[in-house]
């Protein structure tokens, strides 16, 4: 198994605890991504590795911003955020 594959695992799976604790799905996939993820990761790249909108992307990452499970990060030349 490849790691990439491996990692994706973990999201899908830790997507199917969050929803049994109460937690939307997409909410805690997203939040495994980036702990499963050494680097920050923009809103785009969130996205297309989730495979979710841009709006559930970017109100679930505020929301984990909002609970200090995520950081937003600031690269110089970058004018996007990272998570």
């Amino acid at each position: 198994m490849k790691l990439e594959d491996a990692k994706m695992q973990f999201v899908q799976a830790w997507g199917s605890f969050g929803s049994s604790w109460g937690v939307p799905r997409s909410l805690a996939q997203i939040h495994a991504l980036l702990l499963a993820t050494e680097k920050g990761l923009s809103t785009e790249e969130v996205m297309q590795q989730t495979k979710l909108s841009r709006g559930n992307v970017n109100i679930n990452l505020r929301e984990l911003v909002n609970w200090k499970l995520a950081q937003k990060q600031h690269k110089l030349g970058e004018r996007k955020d990272f998570f």
